[in-house]
């Protein structure tokens, strides 16, 4: 394949510690084809660690990821001085941190060397604490978009599958990240280079980027009756403010037995159940990627009482709230 004559891409992949695996292969993967592709490398790949440890010793250091699995990183970013012309963040259990000045520091430099920048599911968040995104769309996790938009309201967060906005590239990880690269491998070696890399991966299409991330609830419940599509999207809107069951029946217009008979027969739960446990996963994100406190967390997602909230945290998960933030610092 025939491609234009372009200086190699020098590409670093900073890897935070609990990092997705899944996006980082369909990030990278993406990059080699090309360079097997072209027959000379397009792009230079090096693996990152934020780890403050000599370049000698940061060789030895993996990084942790979501997996059993640590990848070995070339070196530390402390003693990384080669030019880069993308980096990429990749995270994955990504948890606000209050020591983090010497890589917000770092990664703006980057940016003001003229570094393109991209954030990979929760990698994203370190650019915008670092204020790199402000002004740009950026695409999250559509589980995290609403929070993100609240901390950073600079950001022009999008529930997209990914954004090419500039010097700035972002999605919410999983397999999003092959379509993104995929598409801006494309918009520099062209459409044919796009669709042999495609076609190699066994892709039936490359998806475009303003294409949504979440399943939409009529689709994922495409079969059950419009009664209970409604009361589950009902239920997902109210989660700070809980409705009653009689509420809900109120709203769709029908008895609380049909309601209850309903949620039986297409979940295999009732009302109240389904309804508790889609606040104690958002419970669950909030502790994961967030320094709110436990009744902070409690509030926003209907308790009034912290207690009454571990509790049911712990009837559910089977370890207390507590135990959820402790594992991911």
């Amino acid at each position: 394949m025939e491609t234009p004559t372009l200086d190699t891409t020098h590409i670093g992949f900073l890897l935070l510690p609990g990092f997705s695996m899944l996006a980082l292969a369909c990030a990278l993967e993406p990059l080699q084809v090309a360079n097997e592709l072209a027959g000379r490398p397009l792009y230079r790949i090096q693996a990152l660690t934020q780890d403050e440890a000599p370049l000698e010793e940061a060789r030895h250091l993996p990084v942790d990821s979501s997996t059993p699995l640590a990848v070995q990183p070339c070196c530390s970013i402390h003693a990384f001085h080669t030019p880069l012309d993308v980096l990429m963040v990749v995270g994955g259990r990504y948890r606000q941190s209050t020591d983090a000045t010497a890589l917000f520091n770092w990664l703006r430099q980057q940016a003001r060397s003229g570094v393109m920048l991209g954030g990979i599911a929760t990698g994203t968040q370190p650019l915008a604490e670092a204020g790199l995104l402000d002004g740009y769309r950026a695409a999250l996790h559509w589980q995290r978009a609403d929070h993100f938009g609240e901390t950073y309201p600079k950001v022009i967060v999008t529930r997209n599958l990914f954004e090419l906005d500039r010097q700035r590239m972002t999605c919410g990880g999983g397999t999003a990240s092959m379509d993104m690269m995929v598409t801006w491998i494309g918009a520099r070696y062209g459409k044919s280079m796009a669709a042999s890399i495609s076609e190699h991966f066994v892709m039936e299409r490359i998806r475009l980027p303003d294409e949504p991330q979440h399943v939409p609830l009529k689709a994922r419940l495409s079969h059950a009756p419009i009664h209970l599509r409604d009361a589950v999207a009902m239920m997902e809107a109210n989660i700070s403010e809980p409705l009653s069951a009689d509420e809900l029946a109120h709203h769709l217009g029908i008895s609380r037995r049909q309601l209850e008979r309903l949620f039986r027969q297409h979940l295999d739960a009732m009302p109240s159940r389904y309804y508790l446990n889609l606040r104690l996963q958002q419970a669950q994100r909030l502790l994961r990627e967030t320094a709110w406190s436990i009744g902070e967390v409690a509030l926003r997602v209907g308790f009034t009482s912290a207690s009454h909230f571990t509790t049911r945290y712990r009837n559910h998960f089977g370890y207390p709230p507590r135990e959820e933030r402790q594992s991911t610092l």
